[in-house]
């Protein structure tokens, strides 16, 4: 599946427990990387309840990148939490997040290259527009998914961000590589209407499933057959429509090569 970047225009519409639940419903092995600028670890406050305080974090990578160890260091400070899942944790502090900004770009590089090893790589780029946002990394993914429920107040904020991503993905040559992750389809529009309005394709929908969405997000007791929950059933779908979006671009690119 490459690189996968997910990130909000506003709001909470569920970036951190969606990019946390498809990797744990892949089949494949796969990386999440925190790269919210806001500080803090979602996943290890959340996911994990706080049983986990890995000593590195995303700042230490950019110690790392800055004596050139970026690629050495990244496996060693990637924090297992499933056997097939493994997490680099985000900033402990809003403050540090300038001193990402050197890093975004060679940690593209090197996350791209993890395809080779057989690893999915998603990464949880938070809310668009905060200070210390990973610009490099969207624009360098091989899908990019603007994430929103589709109420007219998400919406309204996602088409002003929406257009934005669109002009940045044009100047890079990679318009097809943005679509819309729906959460919560028809709630009240659905997916025709959403693509009408944001003018972007909607590569996948996310059940509203506040129970199960619970267990990525909080580390709440799964629910009674949870893994046939409207959402686990839903991300399993979304990886297949999220694989055939990147073939389809990548078939694309090479044609206009």
């Amino acid at each position: 599946m490459a690189l996968i970047v997910i990130t909000s225009a506003s709001g909470s519409p569920g970036v951190t427990a969606t990019s946390l639940g498809l990797a744990l419903t892949s089949t494949r092995p796969a990386l999440v990387v925190e790269a919210d600028p806001t500080g803090g670890s979602g996943i290890l406050a959340g996911y994990l309840r706080g049983g986990t305080t890995p000593p590195d974090s995303l700042i230490d990578l950019a110690v790392a990148n800055r004596h050139g160890e970026l690629a050495e260091a990244l496996p060693r400070m990637a924090v297992n939490i499933s056997e097939k899942v493994s997490l680099v944790p985000g900033t402990r502090s809003h403050t540090q997040a300038r001193s990402l900004n050197a890093l975004w770009e060679p940690l593209a590089t090197v996350l791209r290259g993890l395809e080779r090893t057989g690893q999915d790589v998603i990464v949880d780029a938070g809310r668009l527009g905060l200070q210390g946002s990973p610009e490099p990394l969207v624009y360098a993914a091989d899908l990019c998914l603007l994430a929103t429920r589709s109420d007219l107040v998400s919406l309204s904020a996602a088409k002003s961000w929406g257009e934005s991503l669109q002009e940045g993905f044009e100047r890079v040559g990679g318009a097809s590589s943005l679509g819309v992750l729906m959460i919560g389809e028809g709630d009240p529009y659905r997916a025709r209407e959403v693509r009408s309005v944001l003018q972007i394709p909607v590569t996948a929908s996310l059940a509203w499933d506040p129970d199960a969405a619970g267990v990525f997000g909080r580390g709440a007791k799964a629910p009674k057959r949870f893994d046939s929950s409207p959402l686990v059933r839903s991300l399993r779908a979304a990886h297949e429509r999220v694989e055939a979006s990147v073939e389809s671009n990548r078939a694309e690119l090479g044609r206009a090569l």
